[in-house]
């Protein structure tokens, strides 16, 4: 009776069974820190962007009459930087400069995330778009290493563009977008014919900012309502 009084309840001593599961929790413990430190979000590398060149890129290949901004009809051309406008231009001028487009660059860089979720929603003329190829192409301006994120819509309307798995740091890696400025467009054929007009697709005026301090991505909200008519 003293032997098994000592052994429940002296501090100092662990049986055999107790040793056994302290031993399984350590290493299911060092296993959850290996995998939240080597997979977790934290993890993905940041695509390398030049900050200083894509502002210079992104005059040359939108600011049409050389003013040194983007602004005015030539927002129109440039709808990744349109949509992006209340967080680029900081200084209020109704225009985005070299310098504005490279300290938005720095601002993603700051956030420290390689990929991030992205959650969209697609009306056309008030009902959900269902079966559309949604696709999430990059500013050219920011370089290679941004990549291309696609999907398809669901019944709802709803879409989580992601980067195809050979176009991931990882393969392994869960998907999302890239941070980054984006021309966004919609297709849908049906019997070989496309069915949504071109100013959502080929000329498309549609674009997005995958920022966390985007107003969409914040309330998770974000939403094209697309029209057939003009």
């Amino acid at each position: 009776m003293f032997r098994t009084k000592m052994k429940t309840t002296c501090p100092g001593r662990v049986t055999a069974r107790e040793r056994t599961v302290l031993q399984r929790s350590l290493v299911v413990g060092v296993a959850i820190i290996f995998v939240g430190c080597n997979f977790g979000p934290s993890a993905v590398r940041q695509p390398a962007i030049d900050a200083s060149r894509a502002g210079k890129e992104a005059l040359a290949l939108y600011d049409s009459n050389h003013d040194g901004v983007i602004s005015g009809d030539e927002l129109e051309h440039a709808p990744a930087i349109k949509a992006a406008l209340p967080r680029l231009d900081t200084n209020g001028d109704g225009g985005v400069s070299a310098d504005e487009v490279a300290a938005r660059v720095k601002a993603w860089k700051a956030m420290e995330s390689g990929m991030t979720s992205v959650r969209m929603h697609f009306t056309l003329d008030g009902q959900p778009l269902v079966g559309a190829k949604v696709t999430l192409e990059p500013e050219p301006f920011l370089g290679t290493e941004i990549k291309v994120a696609t999907g398809t819509t669901t019944q709802f309307g709803d879409v989580s563009p992601t980067i195809a798995k050979e176009d991931r740091p990882a393969p392994n890696l869960p998907g999302g977008a890239n941070f980054g400025l984006y021309k966004v467009r919609v297709s849908k054929a049906v019997n070989g014919k496309e069915t949504i007009p071109a100013r959502y697709n080929i000329e498309t005026t549609l674009g997005q900012e995958v920022s966390y301090d985007d107003p969409g991505m914040k309330s998770n909200n974000i939403t094209f309502a697309l029209k057939q008519g003009g």
